[in-house]
């Protein structure tokens, strides 16, 4: 009998965050995938701290299977998405690893072998984006930041995508944090290419309350660190401080020379509050720049991780 599967081993890693009702349904459809086309696969699966039955959702899946290999990673604390999957991607062996961001019922068989064929010709990154699925605000995020950050290659909402070994390599010498990994793989020189799919499922992505305001917080951390809307903001008021400084210094002098009384306290004093108003947003833009140095240099800059379990 002659064996058709893949010879590459392939690495599966998947974010787990109270999806005890998912999982296991996705499990099963990604490690039929993997094992119908390749020889030698693994799956990892990333508990990013669940409060639910997710872990044991997994574990009952694994003790369904037979030779196959599930390694579950359980992280000490909720850490969100980025160093999550950071973790998994660090552990993975594969010659191309698969990064599943979230649980997507929409993922067939055939769009995770087409990516992982596009990857085959010479593209080390690989991502599918689901032509059905329109998130505004993802969507107005994503033309901000493109906008404005120099990437050479624009970034987009993704389902998942695929890595190979060497671009993991290459992002890995890029930077010892990867805050965020969509911009380190439009930033690494690699071939990257975006294939979009047709899906029946067109139900908007539903996230808790820790998950959506981790979200915003990379977003917005993302905008401040690899964009440069912070340093247009702080020279625009910069510039409209110098007018308004120059304005007041005209009209002192006009008031001098014409030698008419002054009666300018209301407008002293709303140009020191005007003064003030500036200063103190240009001041929060420079904490705000400092909170990100301090935590990429002290605070975020390794994941923690409780233990790792290699279910078989």
């Amino acid at each position: 009998m002659v064996n058709n599967k893949e010879k590459n081993f392939i690495s599966a890693v998947i974010y787990v965050y109270n999806k005890e009702n998912e999982i296991k349904e996705f499990l099963t459809k990604i490690n039929e995938t993997l094992k119908n086309n390749f020889n030698k696969y693994e799956i990892i699966c990333v508990n990013d701290a669940s409060k639910d039955k997710s872990v044991e959702k997994i574990k009952e899946f694994t003790n369904s299977l037979n030779d196959e290999t599930v390694t579950i990673v359980n992280m000490s604390f909720y850490q969100g998405i980025e160093l999550s999957m950071n973790a998994g991607v660090d552990l993975a062996i594969g010659d191309f690893v698969l990064e599943f961001d979230s649980v997507e019922s929409d993922i067939e068989e055939k769009t995770i072998i087409d990516v992982y064929t596009k990857c085959l010709e010479g593209f080390d990154i690989v991502s599918a984006t689901s032509k059905d699925r329109n998130n505004k605000t993802s969507t107005i995020f994503y033309k901000i930041f493109n906008k404005y950050s120099g990437v050479n290659q624009k970034i987009h909402t993704e389902t998942f995508r695929i890595i190979s070994r060497r671009a993991i390599n290459r992002v890995n010498a890029m930077g010892k944090n990867v805050t965020y990994r969509k911009v380190f793989y439009a930033n690494c020189g690699l071939k990257t290419y975006n294939l979009l799919y047709s899906t029946n499922n067109k139900t908007k992505r539903k996230f808790d309350k820790e998950t959506q305001k981790s979200r915003r917080e990379l977003a917005i951390n993302s905008l401040i660190l690899f964009t440069n809307i912070g340093y247009k903001f702080s020279i625009t008021m910069s510039l409209i401080m110098i007018i308004a400084t120059l304005c007041a210094l005209i009209y002192t002098i006009v008031i001098f020379v014409i030698g008419a009384p002054v009666r300018g306290w209301t407008t002293t004093m709303l140009f020191m509050a005007f003064g003030f108003l500036g200063f103190f947003i240009i001041m929060t833009i420079v904490i705000k720049y400092l909170e990100i140095i301090v935590n990429l240099l002290f605070k975020k800059n390794k994941y923690t991780i409780e233990s790792i379990d290699k279910l078989q």
